[in-house]
């Protein structure tokens, strides 16, 4: 049975979360780089396609107290310092996807599918 496609908008929505979060989990970051790493990682994952939209943003006081966790001027990059969002349309197929801290996880989720 091959996938409907809200299925494969689906399967694409998590390629692209995944592309994001591998490709960048480990960069060193600081507030000094924050936005520009956050503009780099929406600019990379917005040249796939069907990616309509990528919003990242790095939470400053996440960074602050890893920061002092680390006792250096910079942390590496870990899901907990970000908020994501993203849009994939597929063929006619809308989906909003974002990512939240779950038991200290970053769980990517489907959060509409519309048609």
């Amino acid at each position: 049975m091959d996938p409907t496609t809200p299925q494969t908008a689906c399967f694409e929505a998590g390629i692209k979360f995944g592309s994001l979060y591998h490709q960048f989990a480990g960069t060193p970051i600081s507030p000094d780089s924050a936005d520009s790493l956050a503009t780099a990682m929406e600019e990379a994952i917005e040249n796939q396609p069907y990616c309509e939209s990528v919003t990242v943003s790095v939470k400053e006081e996440a960074l602050a107290a890893a920061i002092d966790d680390a006792g250096a001027d910079y942390t590496e990059l870990t899901g907990r310092l970000l908020d994501v969002a993203m849009e994939i349309d597929y063929e006619g197929v809308t989906v909003e996807t974002s990512m939240a801290m779950a038991d200290g996880y970053p769980l990517m989720q489907v959060d509409a599918v519309r048609e």
